[in-house]
């Protein structure tokens, strides 16, 4: 069966959730880069993701599925109906069921309590539900958390989910490269989501690959 998102143009679907951690960046550059790699970007926000992104960005985004897809298509200049969302008890989208169109998740970026909620099983809510559905459907998901210092129950709850197969990767940009700013080192980790993601992108060299070489996802 073709991929929802196909069938308009677009390359297979990938969904972000964007939660309540420090780092809301992150996963707002994650939706630009797969809008301009022409992938259909499914997009869920938690309620303290959005105290979050007002906090510490310049703009509030809307918390009705409707508008916020709108802000955000405005924000990334993708094309219409490239991005969807969805809203936290959303239980007729895609994403809710392993017999809907199958998507890598991110969770970026991953709050501790989301990161608890997944690794339990918990559903509480669409985006603990769609997490769960990529494990147990066995589908890419990747969790991006940032906190720090991490206590036994954080390191616990991440061994677990790497065990069932998701990918845990920090928040925690490498300075090799040379950042000449914040927006260096929110790529360096955007960069290696797409990485994870097969996704071709230009955000940064891989190591030993010479300044300005496209990164080959599918090469991976």
């Amino acid at each position: 069966m073709a991929e929802a998102g196909a069938k308009k143009g677009f390359k297979a679907p990938v969904t972000v959730a964007i939660t309540g951690a420090s780092g809301a960046q992150y996963g707002l550059r994650l939706i630009e880069a797969l809008v301009a790699a022409e992938h259909a970007v499914w997009v869920m926000v938690s309620k303290a993701a959005h105290l979050v992104i007002a906090t510490e960005t310049d703009r509030e985004l809307p918390a009705r599925p409707e508008r916020l897809a709108q802000a955000l298509t405005e924000r990334s200049a993708a094309a219409p109906g490239q991005i969807r969302c969805f809203g936290r008890e959303d239980w007729m989208a895609p994403v809710a069921s392993g017999s809907g169109a199958s998507s890598a998740m991110v969770i970026c970026p991953c709050s501790t309590g989301t990161l608890s909620a997944v690794a339990t099983g918990a559903s509480n809510n669409l985006i603990e539900r769609a997490a769960d559905v990529a494990l147990k459907e066995r589908r890419k998901l990747i969790l991006v958390p940032r906190e720090t210092p991490l206590s036994a129950i954080h390191l616990e709850h991440m061994l677990a989910l790497s065990r069932l197969g998701a990918v845990i990767l920090p928040a925690a940009p490498g300075f090799y490269h040379r950042p000449q700013g914040i927006d260096d080192l929110i790529d360096f980790i955007v960069a290696r989501i797409l990485n994870q993601l097969e996704i071709e992108h230009r955000l940064m060299p891989r190591w030993g690959e010479p300044e300005g070489a496209e990164s080959d996802g599918e090469n991976a």
